[in-house]
């Protein structure tokens, strides 16, 4: 039910929250060492080719879109400063755009 969703997420935006917890995920994942699993799946490319038609919305698109939402120019570095980023995550729970 709606309310009880309401009441777990304690009235917060669930889409902004998904949103703001994606680019946290997403910091990490610019964080961690070359040679962790989750560098490898991060980078990793099917052989294959896509199918004809409009290609699919892939993470990390949604991703640079929320990234170009808020507006951040330079957010590799911001990555790397693990405290701006934090604070770019705490300010995406608020004001992301739908």
């Amino acid at each position: 039910m709606n309310e009880e969703l309401n009441r777990l997420a304690g009235n917060k935006n669930i889409i902004n929250y998904i949103k703001a917890q994606r680019l946290a995920w997403f910091g990490h994942v610019h964080r961690v060492l070359d040679n962790s699993t989750v560098t490898k799946v991060y980078e990793w490319s099917p052989a294959l080719t896509r199918s004809l038609g409009r290609p699919k919305n892939r993470w990390k698109d949604d991703v640079k879109s929320d990234i170009t939402r808020m507006k951040i120019t330079n957010w590799k570095d911001c990555i790397r400063n693990r405290t701006k980023w934090k604070k770019l995550v705490e300010k995406a729970k608020t004001s992301l755009k739908l």
